[in-house]
């Protein structure tokens, strides 16, 4: 049942405020911020210059010279009441496949060199991570990983990382990871991470702390906008996105990474209605629903 405690408000400095939905990371709490931040940025209230939702909050950038922090705020705790009936919670979204090469040879390759920061992994995060949520059978934990789609709940870190939570996954059968004590100074580029119950795609080399268990054969993150779906932004994600991983052969990933290079290859993409309220009640046959078709 959607039952949100009252939100905190706070400003941070002349210029943010800052809404704290939970303290702890609830589901239900990300879908109240994106579908608040999503309203906010119809309203197109002047004097409002960015909004960010993150997974159990959100913050807004404003010019003070163009609205009075408190006349913000009054729009603020309006909207957060209206969007406090569960019925509200409901917004436009996309279903994403993301085609991934899991226990590959290019991340088994750099986590080599990084032995020494988990020496537990033993180089191998993959079986690691694989092993640490009860799996024996390497099939097992890919088709685990897969089946369920991954929801958007934020972008943070370096441009273009998304944070995925799986929805329609019982809380006892949620894989979790615990991240690198001291972080990598390396990660390839679409390398695909467990950090938590959290799986990001590396959207660029960076450092990195996530257990590495495979490479996205698509890019996330497209600066020259070159790729279609990339024209009206640089990122394919957008905080309420599913995204939907599908293994691949090692074979099918570099003929991808081909059609990529070319700039012909296409994602595969759906269009959807996403309501909190029919999650809430109907969980994974919702979910069923939604992939009909994809």
């Amino acid at each position: 049942m959607l039952i949100f405690p009252e939100t905190k408000f706070d400003f941070c400095g002349d210029e943010y405020i800052y809404a704290e939905i939970s303290k702890e990371m609830r589901i239900e709490s990300n879908f109240k911020a994106i579908s608040i931040t999503n309203e906010l940025r119809k309203r197109n209230i002047p004097g409002m210059i960015e909004v960010y939702p993150s997974n159990a909050s959100y913050l807004i950038r404003y010019d003070p010279n163009a609205i009075s922090p408190h006349h913000l705020l009054d729009y603020l705790q309006e909207i957060d009441q209206q969007k406090s009936d569960r019925s509200e919670l409901y917004f436009s979204s996309r279903i994403i496949e993301i085609p991934v090469w899991y226990n590959d040879k290019i991340t088994k390759r750099t986590i080599e060199k990084y032995q020494h920061l988990q020496p537990e992994a033993e180089g191998d995060d993959f079986s690691y991570v694989m092993k640490a949520n009860g799996f024996t059978d390497k099939e097992d934990f890919i088709a685990s990983h897969s089946a369920p789609p991954y929801f958007i709940t934020s972008l943070g870190f370096k441009p273009g990382t998304a944070w995925g939570f799986p929805l329609g996954v019982p809380q006892r059968q949620i894989l979790q990871a615990p991240k690198y004590p001291s972080p990598r100074s390396y990660t390839p580029s679409e390398a695909v991470g467990i950090g938590g119950a959290f799986t990001v795609v590396y959207p660029s080399e960076s450092t990195g702390s996530y257990q590495l268990i495979g490479m996205s054969a698509v890019p996330v993150y497209d600066p020259g906008q070159s790729l279609p779906l990339f024209q009206d932004s640089f990122f394919l994600a957008k905080p309420g996105d599913l995204w939907k991983y599908r293994p691949v052969t090692e074979a099918e990933y570099y003929n991808i990474r081909e059609e990529v290079a070319k700039r012909i290859y296409e994602y595969r993409v759906k269009s959807i209605e996403f309501s909190a309220e029919q999650y809430d009640e109907e969980g994974m046959r919702y979910i069923s629903q939604l992939m009909e078709g994809f």
